[in-house]
């Protein structure tokens, strides 16, 4: 029987409880919305007095968040030595699911690493293809799935070519039928739950739980002007910071920031600077495209730009004449000062799924009020009823309990094993993919097709 801890985090009553030890499943433990989530859930259930441990196929120190790499987190990499991300900057689904299948058998059956740890649950997200050999493997271990979106919708031009559409046909499939093998599964908001049960009317979305994305809200807060973080200066100019942060991905939609941004007057342009933060990997093909396209953009806009990716750099005067400013990947310390000198954050992606920003701050006429015309008494009544309505509702200590309160409940209630069937499923599946690499590197070795 595990140890007993003091719950003294929920409801202020003192008691015994049993520790729980959940092991969390995360593809790529980079910069990332999906990232964030992960490491603050584990984070909130630690402080609730869980035992975490995260098994990613990668991680890399330079390209994490703070806790998954100072000992906050215990953070396990496995299952990343025989399958790449992609093949040729492609593939990277039937990687993915390759590489989580790798990573379950690497804990359960070449090693006896998730024996020894003996999960009261899982928390996976992100990719569910792997639930059904978990379930198969640990039948006694309920599994919470974790919805960010349905990957499906999620697919950047699926209907460019025959081969992509035809591609992609078992992956979708896999995607809904993996997910019913998990005990519990949860959205991240009421229309994200609307989404799925859209996309897949067999589903019970009824069933759905919704467990809200955090914020951090014990960070200081200041309500006298004297204590407030001074802004960013570049050289002796005192320029008003509009703030976009998103992954460098085109579904984010950064180029509406900055088309926004060139229709302003020129006189408003010279007194701000647009700033570009987000996370980014060298690795993904689609960062890298993405960023030079939105450098070319500048140009094509007549904006000047420039790109760094350290604090220092970042800081350095010589920017000062910049009008578009990219950060790639910037660490926690300058995205928090980045947030509190900015006079205005803009949030550009369409429909996306979770996201509480005016829809007014994607057009050019409510970024130069708040810029030019916004007094400051009413940009602080702005900003303070943000800020109540972030604790009241999106409080890190508030999605741990939630979190808390799924894995109670399925206390006592097996996994949904995959059985007989499910084993040959699986097998089929990596066989499947095998032979999919093999397909698709003869496809990319073909000039005529793209997928």
């Amino acid at each position: 029987m595990a140890k007993g801890t003091k719950d003294e985090t929920g409801d202020g009553k003192v008691g015994e409880k049993k520790q729980k030890t959940i092991v969390f499943l995360h593809p790529d433990l980079g910069i990332g919305g999906a990232e964030r989530l992960v490491v603050d859930a584990a984070v909130g259930l630690q402080k609730r007095g869980c035992k975490v441990v995260i098994f990613t196929s990668h991680c890399d120190p330079g390209h994490c968040f703070d806790e998954a790499r100072d000992g906050t987190l215990d953070v396990r990499v496995r299952g990343n030595t025989v399958i790449p991300p992609s093949i040729l900057g492609r593939f990277s689904i039937l990687c993915a699911i390759l590489r989580q299948i790798h990573l379950i058998l690497s804990i359960t059956l070449f090693t006896s690493e998730l024996s020894k740890i003996n999960p009261s649950g899982f928390f996976i997200d992100q990719l569910s293809a792997g639930v059904p050999l978990l379930s198969l493997l640990r039948p006694q271990t309920p599994i919470f799935f974790y919805c960010h979106f349905p990957d499906l919708l999620l697919v950047q031009n699926r209907n460019s070519s025959l081969f992509k559409r035809l591609y992609r046909i078992p992956f979708d499939a896999l995607e809904q039928w993996s997910m019913g093998f998990a005990t519990s599964t949860a959205v991240n908001s009421n229309f994200t739950k609307s989404v799925v049960a859209k996309t897949w009317p067999g589903y019970p979305a009824d069933q759905l739980k919704i467990v809200y994305p955090c914020i951090n809200t014990s960070l200081p807060s200041s309500s006298s002007p004297d204590e407030e973080t001074q802004p960013i200066k570049w050289g002796q100019s005192e320029k008003s910071i509009i703030l976009s942060i998103n992954r460098f991905e085109r579904k984010k939609n950064i180029a509406l920031a900055i088309q926004a941004f060139a229709l302003f007057p020129a006189p408003a342009r010279q007194k701000s600077k647009l700033v570009v933060a987000g996370g980014y990997d060298a690795r993904v093909h689609e960062n890298v495209s993405y960023h030079a396209d939105l450098v070319s953009l500048c140009e094509k806009l007549g904006l000047k730009s420039a790109t760094v990716t350290t604090v220092v750099s970042a800081l350095n005067s010589s920017i000062e004449d910049v009008d578009v400013l990219f950060l790639l990947s910037v660490p926690n310390a300058l995205k928090e000062i980045l947030l509190k000198s900015a006079k205005l954050l803009v949030y550009t992606p369409r429909e996306e799924h979770f996201g509480i920003v005016p829809l007014e701050a994607m057009l050019r006429g409510v970024m130069e009020r708040v810029v030019e015309r916004m007094g400051e008494g009413e940009l602080r009544e702005m900003g303070e009823e943000g800020k109540k309505r972030v604790r009241e509702n999106f409080a890190e200590t508030e999605m741990a309990r939630q979190l808390e309160g799924v894995f109670e409940e399925m206390e006592g209630v097996d996994a949904k094993g995959a059985g007989a069937l499910g084993l040959i499923l699986v097998v089929m599946a990596g066989l499947t993919g095998a032979i999919g690499v093999g397909i698709g590197l003869w496809l990319v070795r073909t000039p005529v097709v793209k997928l």
